[in-house]
């Protein structure tokens, strides 16, 4: 009788998870039919023309409609710029126009979306304080160079992180000037290893943010190929376009 009992127990719990399983899937934002500017280009280290590709081919995948650029006059198409879902932005140290940069800076205002990985949103235009602004963060140094880090998943109820664990790995570890209105998803602590003075600075590495009526996503994970195999530095990035979509 209490075997029978548990046995049925069992298939009930079993039966709400499946249940709420199919509600989490149709709940999930699609990607289908989206409009989406991957704008690459910059300092080759970083490897644009890889992560373009790579990004290209899983939006792809999932049925969105994809223009390609190595160009920021993009930025001045007001047409083009108009008719997007989300802009992926894989520039590092390059310079932009002032028109470029109003031309994007606008359109996420008006509430495209923004999203990006590493220096290619983090340290794309020294030079433009207002995309700093729009960003909400700029790299400004990476103490040690390659170091292994912990990183830690500090909100972990946001969709972006839910189900991802904190995690290590070997890269270089991002010291950002931050805007204080970001919300964090992801952080480091800096050990003093190599700047004692910065011993146990906690720094954001994954965030969001509004720009007007825009989504902004940015995490500061993506120096080099390797790290996009890592399944949870992928699973935040992948998880943070979707996020960003208008």
């Amino acid at each position: 009788m209490f075997n029978t009992y548990i046995l049925k127990m069992k298939k009930i719990n079993l039966i709400l998870a499946l249940f709420f399983c199919s509600l989490n899937v149709m709940s999930q934002p699609t990607l289908a039919g989206k409009k989406i500017l991957v704008v690459y280009g910059g300092w080759e280290v970083h490897n644009p023309e890889f992560f373009a590709k790579k990004i290209v081919s899983w939006l792809e995948e999932r049925k969105a409609n994809v223009t390609l650029s190595k160009t920021t006059s993009s930025y001045t198409d007001e047409n083009l710029m108009a008719s997007l879902d989300l802009v992926i932005q894989h520039i590092t140290m390059s310079k932009i126009d002032s028109i470029e940069s109003e031309g994007l800076r606008k359109a996420i205002a008006s509430g495209v979306g923004l999203a990006g990985c590493h220096g290619g949103l983090g340290d794309s235009f020294r030079n433009d304080t207002e995309y700093q602004y729009m960003i909400g963060g700029q790299f400004v140094n990476h103490p040690g160079g390659q170091v292994k880090y912990k990183v830690n998943i500090s909100d972990k109820t946001d969709p972006i992180t839910q189900g991802i664990d904190d995690f290590e790995l070997i890269t270089e570890q991002y010291y950002m000037h931050i805007d204080p209105m970001i919300r964090v998803l992801a952080t480091t602590k800096f050990n003093g290893d190599h700047d004692e003075w910065i011993d146990g600075v906690q720094m954001p590495v994954v965030w969001k943010k509004p720009y007007g009526k825009g989504r902004v996503f940015y995490s500061s994970l993506g120096h080099s190929k390797d790290i996009f195999e890592i399944p949870e530095a992928w699973d935040l990035i992948t998880r943070g376009i979707v996020w960003a979509v208008k």
